[in-house]
Parts: C-alpha cells; sequence; structure tokens
C-alpha cells in the first residue's frame, strides 16, 4: 500500500484547521490534497487527538498482522489435509 506522505499528526492537525473555519476548498489547495483525500481524512480521523490517532494505528497493524497468521494457518491446515487425503 502507498505510505502517506502525510503523518497522522498532521492530518490531525489540518482537520482542526478545517474545524478553526477553514474552507475545506482552501486546505486542500493549501496542502495540496484531493477533496476526496480531504473528506476520507474526515471521515477516518475526524474528532480524534493525536494518542487515539495512534492508538488507532496500532490496532489496524495489530489487525493485519493477525490476519496474516490466520491466513498462514487456514494453508497449513489445507495443505495437511490435502497430504492426508492423499495418503488414505
Amino acid at each position: 500500500m502507498k505510505r502517506s506522505r502525510f503523518s497522522d499528526e498532521q492530518i490531525i492537525g489540518i482537520l482542526k484547521e478545517h474545524q478553526a473555519g477553514l474552507s475545506a476548498v482552501e486546505l486542500c489547495r493549501k496542502y495540496g490534497v484531493s477533496d476526496a483525500t480531504f473528506y476520507k481524512w474526515r471521515s477516518k480521523y475526524g474528532g480524534m487527538d493525536v494518542p487515539e490517532a495512534k492508538r488507532l494505528k496500532a490496532l489496524e497493524d495489530e489487525n493485519a498482522k493477525l490476519k496474516r497468521l490466520l491466513a498462514d494457518a487456514m494453508l497449513d491446515v489445507s495443505t495437511l489435509k490435502e497430504m492426508l487425503g492423499k495418503n488414505f
């Protein structure tokens, strides 16, 4: 996945500027992002503080790791089932 050129802290700062009264169009032009990106950020990070965003990122990373572990385990199980099926 492509890495964002903005950190979570920067994104939250941009959203706080929007809450302070700047329009979304001005912010998009100022930071060089599309309207869609801005509204996606707002739906994901809206109302969060920096510690909450860091916690969200940690949970997303942990979730991805657990999904990979589950996929590996399921692959191992299916491989073992195939091997047992061929032997008997």
